[in-house]
């Protein structure tokens, strides 16, 4: 069996800027941390900004003299991501690296984002969706950014009802 792929082979992300959506937990946590170990300056894109600070804290804390910021992102509110992309526009010339990681699952009972969507598809996709094309500008040019989005095992299990993607039935 071949070698499994580690974070110890993350290339040199110095001079490099990364936006981590959900980054206060779990893999965003775990990407942030270590893009912010291979040197790049690291943006913790979170909902709950006590949350964001903490994983802030401990992201410094494993890395002295690490590059953190956090942003508030809610993708259930696309005038949050509106916000979010024209706080960073603001803040930052350009991005190197956009992980789209923040998610919500299986909302009982139904809920909706700020729009009117269904919350998780409005959450993990429209709002990843929204997000990304607001950034693009920011990637343009730039010959290794890239954009990856992050999903989970369970997708082996879902099925997409194209006749209702708002999940009204």
């Amino acid at each position: 069996m071949a070698d499994k792929w580690t974070a110890a082979e993350i290339p040199n992300q110095h001079g490099r800027t990364a936006v981590v959506t959900g980054a206060n937990s779990g893999i965003g946590f775990c990407a942030a941390r270590e893009l912010s170990r291979a040197g790049a300056r690291v943006v913790l894109a979170v909902r709950n900004a006590e949350k964001g600070a903490e994983a802030g804290r401990k992201i410094r804390e494993a890395v002295p003299g690490g590059e953190i910021e956090v942003g508030s992102l809610d993708l259930g509110s696309l005038a949050s991501v509106r916000g979010f992309a024209e706080w960073f526009a603001r803040e930052h010339e350009n991005i190197d690296l956009l992980i789209n990681n923040a998610g919500v699952m299986a909302a009982h009972p139904r809920q909706l984002t700020a729009d009117g969507f269904e919350l998780q598809f409005g959450t993990n996709h429209l709002g990843h969706f929204a997000l990304t094309g607001l950034l693009l500008d920011r990637m343009a040019g730039r010959d290794d950014a890239r954009v990856v989005t992050v999903s989970s095992g369970a997708h082996r299990m879902g099925r997409i009802n194209f006749d209702d993607l708002q999940a009204t039935a």
